[in-house]
């Protein structure tokens, strides 16, 4: 592994731990060239899941992308970063399973299964989150998806 401080190959493992149920491991490693520790992580590369969008295009799912768009949605919520996280990986967990063998998703399957997931956390950023994947164009729009949820508290 090249250390980060001086691009030397030459290191050693310090300490290894086990992280995450098993399925990744992280190193300390200390530069036998200039001392600077740093941390690697080692785990499993599976094929990628991708997203296909819905012009036919396909682009690698992105966990990052998928957990800012639900940041965004959560804003200024009374929502942990840690729920934040707990939604994140149970969505990328579901998006594994309905890749199937082509590791491939609709990105509308992910939208919704957003959806469905704010929906049941916080209804303010299920509708923030409406807003922008169904792309609302007017106030009416607005209107129209609160009334939808209301009519099911009723």
């Amino acid at each position: 592994m090249k250390c980060p401080r001086c691009g030397s190959m030459d290191n050693r493992v310090i300490e290894s731990r086990t992280l995450a149920s098993g399925e990744s491991i992280r190193r300390r490693r200390e530069c036998a060239g200039c001392g600077f520790r740093f941390t690697s992580y080692e785990r499993i590369v599976e094929k990628q899941l991708m997203i296909v969008k819905n012009s036919q295009r396909r682009e690698p799912f992105s966990r990052e992308k998928l957990e800012r768009g639900i940041h965004r949605a959560l804003e200024k919520r009374n929502i942990s970063q840690r729920e934040i996280e707990e939604i994140v990986n149970d969505l990328e967990d579901k998006a594994s399973l309905h890749g199937g063998s082509d590791h491939e998703i609709p990105s509308s399957l992910i939208g919704e299964m957003v959806l469905e997931k704010l929906y049941h956390v916080d209804r303010v950023a299920y509708v923030r989150f409406a807003s922008v994947y169904r792309n609302f164009s007017d106030l009416e729009e607005f209107v129209r998806e609160i009334e939808n949820f209301t009519k099911e508290i009723d």
